[in-house]
């Protein structure tokens, strides 16, 4: 049975470039789950690696199959951006392959009772805050048509959405600093590592 690994944190903490450490280490065995999205495609971004960028109608289509696990909808300076997880086959619930996926506090939540609580793990990324908005400053300058007002939206409601009460109350004790990447990634490594080694509950 599967194991489902989810790694979260605010924006800018770099949660990409872990994620994608995470999978190209084949001694972890981990295959991504990718995220849909209604929002437009960032400069280097590459649709089936970093989202599924798809319309409105087609989520639609996929909400009307019954598809759609967790949902949810920003209200963003250039209008309402979904983001959302599809049970569209990435994930075989009755294989013994373990996943890997980027969403937010509340998707991991919705993914947890959806597949079973003892089944979906939470890997927590911190950042300094003042860090984490020099790295966001950075990575909008470099977009072709930077969306500086929508990046401070992000960032002032990351301090909401991952506010310790709201961290307490999903049951996250713990999270991966990443001031310094590899030590970052080393760490989250091994986390997986011996979760996997002594994980007895799989997803049915």
């Amino acid at each position: 049975m599967a194991k489902l690994y989810v790694l979260m944190g605010k924006s800018a903490s770099g949660k990409d470039t872990v994620y994608h450490r995470l999978l190209a280490d084949g001694a972890l065995n981990l295959k991504p789950v990718v995220l849909y999205t209604t929002r437009p495609r960032r400069e280097g971004e590459e649709d089936g690696r970093d989202y599924y960028f798809v319309d409105a109608v087609r989520m639609q289509e996929l909400d009307a199959a019954g598809k759609i696990i967790e949902r949810r909808v920003y209200q963003t300076v250039y209008g309402a951006w979904h983001y959302f997880t599809a049970d569209d086959g990435q994930i075989e619930r009755s294989g013994q392959q373990d996943y890997l996926m980027i969403d937010t506090l509340e998707g991991y939540k919705k993914l947890r009772t959806y597949f079973g609580e003892n089944s979906v793990v939470p890997l927590y990324i911190e950042v300094e805050d003042g860090l984490r908005l020099s790295r966001a400053l950075c990575r909008e300058r470099a977009q072709a048509q930077p969306k500086y007002e929508e990046m401070c939206r992000r960032y002032l409601a990351d301090a909401e959405d991952f506010s310790e009460e709201n961290l307490a109350a999903a049951g996250i004790k713990m999270g991966y600093q990443n001031d310094k990447l590899e030590e970052c990634v080393q760490e989250l490594k091994n986390s997986i590592i011996i979760d996997k080694n002594s994980a007895c509950t799989r997803i049915p």
